[in-house]
C-alpha cells in the first residue's frame, strides 16, 4: 500500500463511531420510562441522544417530568445497561475492515471515550477487541473528559505519538473540540449519532466521512481485491 499520509496513530470515539450502541442504551432508558408509567414512545426519537451517554438520554427521555430524580434514574439506568450492553449493539458496517487495514498498515490505534472504564472494557470484550487497540482512554481515565483535550493528550502519550501525527475520528462536536485543542487532526464520523439537521461539517474538523470505508480512501488504502 502506498500514499499513506504522515499519520502514525488513529484514535476513535467509541459509541456512535466504532459501535452502534444506541439500541441497547435507548432500550435501558425505555425500561425506566415504562417503570415510571410514561407513555410508549418511538425509540428512534432518542437514538441521536446516545452519543451523550446516560445523562443525555435521561434528560431527553424524561423531558417535561419535573419530578424525575435524574440521579436515581442514572443509577438504575447504569445497572440495567451494564447487564444488557451487548444485546443488539454491534460494530458499524465497515468498521472491522477499517480497523484491520489500519493495523496491517502499521498504524497505532486507540480509543478515547467518555464512557466509564467499567462499561467500556466489557463492551470491547464482547466485540472481540481486547487486543485490538494500543490504548483505551475512558471518561474516568483522566480528571477531565471530552471536550477537554486531556483524554486525547493522554492517548497520544500512551501511544508515544506526536499530536501532529495523529487523527481523531468521532461523531460528536466534543470529539472535534477535544482533538483540535490537543493539536491532532480530526474527522467527523458521519454515520454516527449526529443531531437532526446537523452533519458535522461545520464543527471545524479537517475531514468528514460519510461511512467508515471512506477513511481508507483518504489514507490511500484499499480493501478486498483492490489491494492487489
Amino acid at each position: 500500500m502506498t500514499g499513506i499520509p504522515s499519520f502514525q496513530t488513529v484514535l476513535f470515539d467509541l459509541d456512535g463511531t466504532l459501535v452502534d450502541t444506541a439500541p441497547d442504551l435507548v432500550a435501558s432508558m425505555m425500561v425506566l420510562r415504562q417503570q415510571s408509567g410514561l407513555a410508549d414512545a418511538d425509540p428512534a426519537v432518542f437514538r441521536h441522544h446516545a452519543t451523550r451517554g446516560a445523562v443525555g438520554l435521561l434528560e431527553a427521555g424524561f423531558a417535561g417530568q419535573p419530578d424525575a430524580d435524574l440521579n436515581a434514574l442514572k443509577a438504575a439506568f447504569l445497572d440495567h445497561y451494564r447487564d444488557n450492553l451487548w444485546v443488539h449493539s454491534r460494530p458499524f458496517a465497515g468498521v472491522e475492515a477499517v480497523l484491520e487495514q489500519l493495523t496491517v498498515a502499521g498504524l497505532r490505534l486507540g480509543i478515547v471515550t467518555n464512557k466509564p472504564e467499567w462499561l467500556t472494557l466489557p463492551l470491547l470484550g464482547q466485540a472481540g477487541w481486547d487486543e485490538r487497540f494500543g490504548c483505551v482512554v475512558c471518561g474516568d481515565s483522566v480528571a477531565r473528559a471530552k471536550p477537554h483535550p486531556d483524554p486525547v493528550v493522554e492517548a497520544c502519550h500512551r501511544l508515544d505519538t506526536e499530536p501532529g501525527r495523529c487523527l481523531f475520528v468521532g461523531d460528536d462536536r466534543r470529539d472535534v473540540e477535544a482533538g483540535r485543542a490537543a493539536g491532532v487532526a480530526t474527522a467527523v464520523a458521519g454515520w454516527g449519532y449526529l443531531p437532526p439537521g446537523e452533519d458535522g461539517r461545520g464543527w471545524g474538523a479537517e475531514w468528514f466521512f460519510a461511512e467508515p470505508l471512506e477513511m481508507l480512501e483518504m489514507l490511500g488504502m484499499f480493501v478486498g481485491e483492490s489491494q492487489e
